[in-house]
């Protein structure tokens, strides 16, 4: 919490958000879809395994599994027409509400002066289209790096790194990892932004362990976003 206090008084430019699990409550709807979708493929893929994957990009995710299960590689168009197989069964579920308490994270950065944009490893439209529209008022605009901006994507570094350049490039002035705090649900997602150099807070939102995010890299773990806000206010 001190460290937090201390970046963030001295140099914290930017706040990089993941998406799923982190600005909506999506991850229930993401999980029943992978399951429901792939297991028309053949492939077995439990709730709990999509959790474990959160953050990887959908065509990655399916082409690993097509390895382990199937013993073959699949080329990436096979998994992009999988992956919207996928993106069918979360559309057909029915839209996802806000994480509970990350509008007043946002507007807690806000008044310190922090932009803020989106990193996610999904390609999901249904949801990236939602981004401008519910998060308009707070988001740097033209800040979000997606599956689609980045060809490694987490547990990678490179969405992060993306993500810190193209803020540098909207804002016009450069911005480096040490000025950026990012916030995570997802342990892929937490080892990418410690990859980039960026303070990273993970917020667990979902079933895995603390511990799954903490041996990660995480600098802090919070149980909701109603700590995050406190944590920020009392910099």
């Amino acid at each position: 919490m001190q460290k937090l206090c201390q970046l963030i008084k001295s140099q914290v430019r930017l706040a990089l958000f993941d998406m799923d699990g982190v600005l909506y409550d999506s991850m229930p709807n993401h999980a029943r879809a992978w399951h429901e979708s792939m297991s028309s493929y053949g492939i077995n893929m439990t709730e709990q395994e999509a959790y474990a994957c959160e953050g990887m990009r959908g065509v990655e995710v399916i082409m690993e599994l097509a390895r382990r299960q199937w013993g073959r590689e699949i080329t990436e168009s096979e998994a992009e027409e999988m992956y919207r197989a996928k993106s069918a069964a979360y559309a057909a579920i029915g839209a996802p509400t806000f994480v509970p308490g990350i509008l007043d994270v946002h507007a807690a950065l806000r008044s310190l002066g922090i932009h803020i944009g989106v990193v996610t490893g999904s390609g999901q439209k249904t949801l990236l289209s939602r981004l401008a529209s519910d998060f308009g008022d707070t988001l740097t605009p033209g800040l979000i790096v997606s599956a689609r901006d980045v060809s490694h994507g987490k547990p990678a570094p490179d969405p992060y790194l993306q993500g810190i350049r193209k803020a540098g490039q909207l804002l016009g002035k450069e911005i480096l990892p040490e000025q950026t705090i990012v916030i995570e649900n997802a342990p892929l997602g937490v080892r990418s932004a410690v990859a980039a150099g960026c303070f990273t807070i993970a917020v667990n939102t979902g079933p895995l362990p603390d511990e799954a995010l903490r041996k990660e890299g995480a600098a802090m773990v919070l149980p909701d976003m109603k700590s995050l806000t406190a944590a920020l206010l009392s910099a």
